[in-house]
């Protein structure tokens, strides 16, 4: 059996020099490309036509399950000081009553378990960039006193300095200039 990397194939040989209007036109142009050039040709390696191939494969194929596979990574990680554990590039909290300075992490596709000995003490959704922060506001004593009551799904997510940029009027700006305006004349 050969397995084949058709990513790599398909991104040099297919999405190379190609433009699309959309989604629609990109699916018509794969499905000809498809049918045209990268199933009805030898394979390099094998010397199998891919389609011929793929006929007497078919019958040894089963049918997925019907509900999504939750694939799960399972990491060891280390609680910072700050009570955080560091995952895909993004920090997530545990709460200020956490014991161990080893945490079990069952990542999944769209959140992120932290487990203490078995038990689960936290649970947050994926971030989608990295350098990201997600502090749930159980989680720290001091931000639950300081700030408003939240709800049980409402978390805080601290993003890094620069995503965001303060809206300011121009007539501040206008009055900046003129003030440095004045200064700099002699």
């Amino acid at each position: 059996m050969k397995v084949e990397r058709p990513f790599r194939y398909i991104r040099d040989d297919f999405f190379l020099a190609r433009s699309f209007r959309n989604l629609d036109d990109m699916n018509a142009q794969l499905r000809h490309w498809l049918d045209t050039v990268a199933n009805p040709r030898k394979h390099a390696t094998t010397q199998r036509v891919v389609n011929e191939a793929f006929a007497e494969e078919r019958p040894y194929l089963r049918l997925l399950p019907l509900a999504p596979f939750k694939s799960i990574l399972k990491l060891k990680c280390r609680v910072s000081r700050e009570g955080k554990v560091s995952v895909g590039g993004n920090t997530y909290s545990v709460p200020d009553a956490t014991r161990s300075r080893m945490v079990e992490v069952h990542s999944l596709a769209d959140e992120v378990r932290i487990f203490e000995n078995g038990t689960l003490i936290a649970a947050h959704p994926v971030l989608e960039r990295r350098k990201q922060r997600r502090v749930h506001p159980d989680h720290r004593r001091s931000m639950t006193s300081q700030h408003r009551p939240r709800t049980r799904d409402e978390s805080l997510v601290i993003k890094p300095a620069g995503d965001t940029v303060l809206q300011r009027s121009l007539a501040l700006y206008d009055a900046v200039g003129k003030v440095l305006a004045r200064e700099s004349r002699p």
